[in-house]
């Protein structure tokens, strides 16, 4: 394994900005599923990205594995590509439960949670590829995590509404799991959202 005495800065930033993009596609492709349904087809694009996500992660690993001195903390650089990757992979899991689980029609909270995944999802981006000299982000985390919020309500709306609504057991079961599936992508974002303003706070 050849290891590099010199920064790859830029490498890095790259391969960052490559993930927050793929996030924010991810994202807007469930989006468009919700809108599309029931033609799920979507969810073969949506898994290619999620496999793309997975193989940006691992090539962060393996730069960091040959590179001796990193444009900022090692530990940080890998957890922040395991956050943009974990979006991903929530976005997919709640795709394929869309897909599979047997519903007829897609519930108006959980096309909303999509719709606040994907806003956030862009507020990360737009946040990451200021990552590159530690520009200040401050307003993008804030509105990321006000998303959150609104989330987070969409999710108890759904969920309560569903206890509510009179339909069968089998029916509450399988949304109550598509709309904390939603809400875990939304979490996603914010906990990505924690890493970027660390590493700021870090090298300010």
């Amino acid at each position: 394994m050849r290891i590099r005495l010199t920064p790859q800065t830029r490498e890095f930033y790259r391969l960052f900005s490559q993930a927050s993009a793929n996030a924010v596609e991810i994202a807007r492709l469930l989006v468009e599923l919700c809108d599309r349904f029931p033609d799920t087809s979507l969810t073969v694009e949506i898994k290619e990205l999620e496999h793309v996500g997975d193989r940006l992660t691992h090539e962060v690993i393996d730069l960091l594995n040959r590179t001796f001195v990193t444009p900022f903390d090692r530990d940080d650089m890998y957890r922040l590509s395991t956050a943009l990757d974990d979006i991903c992979d929530h976005v997919d899991e709640a795709a394929g439960n869309i897909a599979g689980f047997g519903i007829t029609a897609i519930r108006p909270q959980a096309r909303a949670q999509a719709e606040v995944i994907l806003r956030a999802a862009t507020k990360l981006e737009e946040a990451v590829v200021r990552l590159e000299g530690f520009k200040d982000s401050k307003r993008q985390l804030i509105e990321l995590r006000e998303l959150e919020d609104e989330g987070d309500r969409l999710a108890r709306e759904g969920i309560t509404e569903l206890f509510t609504s009179g339909a069968d057991p089998i029916s509450v079961i399988r949304w109550k799991d598509i709309h904390e599936r939603l809400e875990e992508a939304v979490d996603a974002c914010e906990n990505a959202a924690d890493v970027l303003e660390a590493i700021l706070v870090k090298n300010r």
